[in-house]
């Protein structure tokens, strides 16, 4: 099928939800909803699944259609910046927002922790992708932000809708061959994910910390200085009346745990030299740190997952730190999905502004998954990432570190699991994220975002007639597009 402008999305919109949408006219149409209760019917799921799977116009067109429907109706991508900084403050507390990084059978999962939010009437969590997600899972940013806003429609949910970049990273060993090129890399990666409705960024140039340096000043400095080009170039991509939030890290998660002085030898140089560079530029939100944990947890041979000795006194005093210091909403605690259960209600406690979950879900996939697709993935798995298994893995140690990258060629295969099997994964994650929600004390948290947050309307052009698929109808200031 060939759509094209405005007949081609008005043609699509009928095939989907019949005449509960309509289209305006115009390079920047516009859409009218006349019926909500269209948007919670299976019409949404064949929308989103022409924004993945479509021929590249119908994924250009749906993708419009659905970022033009929540506008409509107050679905949008938002900043979680402002929160942030209330929390900076002390005008709000008490809970630790949830980011989900979802790999896998995402329109599905997303739609389980939309009706997790609706049912605790929380409105602080945020959906997030890495910069290594993205191509391993083959999940672009304009891919991902339509299915999770097209999830939040079809669950009915109504508020601000936060979607992070999680990880955008220097790489240290391609950064030492050619800085310039690496740090190019990242940025390009921001503009993508920026023009996609990518509104909360975390900056991950903690790799570029020299530990080899005397002074905890120089260790940091190119942590500090390329995280500040970084920043720089996101502040210029900014949609209007959008104050992206940004994190910054001062150590890589999986290593040795954070202090304070790195914490604030970190921050002083970010913050003079951001004021140096760019007087007046917002900064931080955010920091992470370490304090125990590692991305996915230590697989053990028998692939069982190894205790973690957490600090939450490290934790809750970097946190402290932050806030008292350098006004932001505090810590962040990275690779906490695979704790043992009775972790979660302390990073609240202690006051933990965000934690990063990923590797639990995915292992809920895997074991949900029916067994004869989990075979095929793992026989994928023993020929295309041979390479990654070490001369000490066990069977089980290779299948867990690598499996995370079979989720992109599966893909349409996770999407096209039986009704059955999908319906018996979403009960057990609407379980694992009401528990993690209450755990985490965002119940209730709608208030306080709708409190502290606002969403611009951000109307697009449609596909054909703009300069890329995420163009907005607003012009922005790209004079550092291309540092």
């Amino acid at each position: 099928m060939t759509l094209t402008v405005e007949s081609g999305a008005a043609a699509m919109l009928r095939r989907c939800l019949g005449d509960a949408v309509a289209t305006g006219t115009g390079a920047v149409t516009g859409l009218t909803v006349r019926d909500q209760s269209a948007l919670t019917s299976s019409g949404m799921d064949e929308l989103v699944r022409l924004a993945v799977f479509g021929e590249p116009n119908e994924r250009e067109l749906a993708r419009w259609a659905i970022w033009e429907i929540g506008q409509a109706v107050g679905v949008r991508s938002a900043s979680i910046h402002d929160l942030y900084m209330a929390r900076g403050r002390g005008d709000c507390h008490g809970f630790t927002v949830p980011a989900i990084n979802v790999r896998g059978m995402s329109y599905d999962t997303a739609r389980a922790i939309f009706r997790t939010a609706i049912t605790l009437d929380a409105g602080a969590f945020l959906l997030e992708i890495a910069r290594s997600e993205i191509v391993y899972t083959d999940q672009r940013p304009a891919e991902y932000v339509a299915v999770m806003l097209a999830a939040a429609l079809r669950e009915g949910f109504r508020g601000p809708v936060f979607i992070q970049g999680d990880h955008f990273q220097v790489n240290a060993k391609k950064y030492a061959v050619d800085a310039k090129s690496e740090v190019v890399g990242v940025k390009a990666l921001a503009t993508e994910a920026i023009a996609a409705g990518f509104y909360n960024v975390d900056i991950d140039t903690s790799t570029l910390v020299d530990l080899t340096q005397a002074s905890l000043e120089e260790q940091q400095r190119r942590n500090y200085e390329v995280g500040v080009a970084i920043t720089r170039h996101v502040r210029a991509l900014e949609p209007k009346g959008v104050t992206i939030s940004l994190g910054g890290e001062i150590g890589e998660v999986g290593t040795e745990n954070s202090t304070v002085p790195e914490l604030r030898a970190f921050m002083s140089g970010y913050n003079r030299t951001l004021a140096s560079q760019a007087p007046g530029m917002i900064g931080l939100s955010k920091i992470s740190v370490q304090s125990g944990t590692s991305h996915g947890g230590v697989v053990l041979a028998d692939g069982s997952i190894a205790n973690v000795q957490l600090d939450f006194n490290t934790l809750q005093e970097l946190g402290e730190v932050a806030r008292a210091d350098f006004g932001l909403a505090g810590a962040v605690q990275h690779g906490a999905s695979t704790l043992p259960d009775g972790a979660f209600n302390q990073f609240p406690i202690c006051e933990t502004a965000e934690i990063h979950l990923a590797t639990g879900f995915q292992n809920m996939l895997y074991d949900g998954m029916p067994p004869a697709l989990r075979d095929e993935i793992y026989a994928w798995l023993r020929v295309h990432a041979a390479e990654e298994r070490k001369s000490t893995d066990s069977e089980e140690q290779f299948l867990y570190k690598t499996r995370k990258k079979a989720l992109g060629p599966f893909k349409r295969q996770l999407w096209d699991m039986a009704e059955s099997t999908r319906a018996n994964l979403g009960q057990a994650f609407d379980r694992k994220f009401n528990f993690l929600f209450t755990q985490l004390g965002v119940a209730g948290t709608a208030a306080a975002v709708g409190r502290f947050v606002q969403a611009p309307e951000q109307h697009r052009l449609i596909p054909s007639a703009s300069s890329g698929p995420a163009a907005t109808a607003a012009a922005h200031d790209d004079a550092e597009a291309g540092e």
